[in-house]
C-alpha cells in the first residue's frame, strides 16, 4: 500500500492538473471501489472548482468551492493518469473514475484491486471524519520530534514496529518505512514501544523524518503498483537498507560475517531487520 512519500508524490503531480480548475464532468465506470460511491458523489463534484489539494497521512484531500472536500485514498493499486482532450478515450478494464476538467484534460483513476476510496463530505465535518479524526502527527511537520513521538508511545506495551504502523501514533508510516527507520535508529523492532529511552526516541523521530524525506525526494518506492502521474516509477527501493533484503548484508554492513538481514512477522506484516545493529 502506498505510504506517505508515494501519496505525497501523487499529490504534487496532481496540483498543476487540478488546483484552480473546474470539474466539468464525472464519469463512474463501476458502482464503487472499496465501498460503494455515495449517490450524490458525482453530482457533488460536478461543476466545482478545486481550490486546494492537500494530504493528510495517506489521504489526498481536495478542497472544493462548494464547501465540500473530495477525499481520495489510493488503496493498494490505485493510480492516476491524464489524457489530452484531443485524444479519443476508450476506458480500459480497471479505469473506474474519469474526471473531465474545464480545459478538456481527462484525469483517469485506475485501480485493479479496487481497494481505493473516494468520497465527498462537508468540509466543516473534516475534524469528525472517521478516517481523519484520530490521525497522529505528520512526520514531516516541524512539530514532529522526539518528545512528540514519546508522548504517543508512552505506556504502550506493544512492539515498536507495530506501534509505528498505528496511524494514531504517527501518520503516513507503513511497513516499508517503519522497517527502514528502525534500522536507521538502531532499534530492535520487537522492543516494547513504551520502554524506548528518551535518547532513542529522538533518534527514531529523526530517522522517520529522514527516511520519509529521502523517499519523497526519490519519488517514493515502487515495488509493484505505485506510479507517478506521468506513469514513471519511484526509485527509493534501490536505497532500502533492510527492506526486501532477507539473507543479504544490511546497508553499509560492518557486521563482520555475523547474521545478515532477518525477517519476522509482526501484526501480519513482514519485518526486515539487522540482528546485529538493531538491539
Amino acid at each position: 500500500m502506498p505510504e506517505l512519500p508515494e501519496v505525497e508524490t501523487v499529490r504534487l503531480g496532481l496540483v498543476p492538473v487540478l488546483e484552480k480548475h473546474r470539474i466539468a464532468g464525472v464519469a463512474l465506470h463501476r458502482s464503487g471501489l472499496r465501498s460503494p460511491f455515495a449517490g450524490n458523489f458525482a453530482a457533488t463534484l460536478q461543476g466545482t472548482c478545486v481550490l486546494r489539494l492537500r494530504r493528510r497521512a495517506k489521504y489526498i484531500l481536495a478542497d472544493l468551492d462548494n464547501e465540500h472536500t473530495w477525499l481520495i485514498h489510493l488503496g493498494m493499486s490505485g493510480s492516476f493518469r491524464t489524457m489530452a482532450a484531443k485524444k479519443t478515450f476508450k476506458p480500459e478494464t480497471h479505469d473506474h473514475v474519469v474526471i473531465t476538467l474545464d480545459d478538456g484534460l481527462r484525469l483517469i483513476y485506475t485501480d485493479p484491486r479496487r481497494f481505493g476510496q473516494m468520497e465527498v463530505f462537508a468540509s466543516t465535518a473534516e475534524a469528525m471524519h472517521p478516517a481523519l479524526s484520530k490521525l497522529g502527527p505528520e512526520p514531516l511537520d516541524d512539530g514532529f520530534d522526539g518528545p512528540a513521538l514519546a508522548a504517543r508511545l508512552r505506556a504502550k506495551k506493544i512492539a515498536i514496529k507495530i506501534a509505528l504502523l498505528d496511524q494514531r501514533v504517527v501518520a503516513g508510516v507503513g511497513n516499508i518505512y517503519a522497517c527502514e527507520a528502525l534500522f536507521k535508529a538502531g532499534i530492535d523492532p520487537t522492543t516494547p514501544a513504551g520502554s524506548i529511552t528518551v535518547a532513542k526516541t529522538r533518534q527514531l523521530a529523526t530517522a522517520i523524518r529522514q527516511v520519509m524525506s529521502d523517499a519523497l525526494a526519490s519519488g517514493g518506492s515502487t515495488l509493484r503498483d505505485h506510479r507517478q502521474l506521468d506513469g514513471s516509477t519511484g526509485y527509493f527501493q534501490h536505497n532500502f537498507a533492510v527492506y526486501g533484503h532477507e539473507g543479504a548484508p544490511c546497508a553499509n554492513c560492518t557486521c563482520k560475517g555475523k547474521q545478515s538481514v532477518q525477517t519476522i512477522t509482526q501484526g501480519g506484516r513482514t519485518t526486515f531487520f539487522c540482528p546485529v545493529k538493531q538491539v
